[in-house]
């Protein structure tokens, strides 16, 4: 799988995302402009030890990433969309794409993605969920359906067995 964030602002969120993308061996793909450093301190703990496990990449902007990565399928992750993340079929080279925090993903983009455009059904009133939250929900939907592949099912305690 590929996570992709679309100019996002928070580093923490950054961090907490490339944390479950390191965890669940997705890719993570950056769109420029960022609204921090990568040698941000905040992005880095965020992200704890894990940043070696991570496949992660970096685009000048959206034509960039579209340029390099040509026949990519792409989920748009979006409030705006009438389609939920539970409706469509996901496949393991896929891409999800998350807008940035204060303003998601412009919607002259969304227009040419409204058969992939997805949301988090969530109350009326809330505007949004946490960005690193919103991609944890759609990431493990769409591993869930690839059966978690590659990924442990099952765990062990430290000091005791089950």
């Amino acid at each position: 799988m590929n996570i992709v964030l679309l100019e996002p602002e928070i580093p923490q969120n950054a961090g907490n995302i490339a944390r479950s993308c390191a965890a669940t061996h997705t890719a993570l793909h950056f769109i420029k402009p960022l609204g921090f450093s990568t040698e941000d301190k905040y992005l880095k703990r965020a992200g704890l030890d894990y940043w070696n496990l991570l496949d992660i990449y970096y685009y000048d902007n959206f034509d960039d990433f579209l340029q390099k990565n040509g026949n990519a399928k792409i989920f748009m992750a979006t409030t705006k969309s009438k389609k939920l993340y539970t409706d469509v079929t996901y496949s393991e080279n896929d891409y999800i794409m998350f807008g940035k925090e204060s303003a998601g993903i412009p919607e002259e983009i969304l227009l040419q993605y409204q058969q992939t455009a997805i949301r988090i059904p969530m109350f009326e009133q809330a505007r949004s969920l946490n960005l690193s939250n919103a991609v944890a929900v759609v990431l493990y939907e769409a591993l869930r359906q690839q059966n978690f592949k590659g990924l442990l099912k099952e765990g062990q305690l430290h000091r005791h067995t089950w």
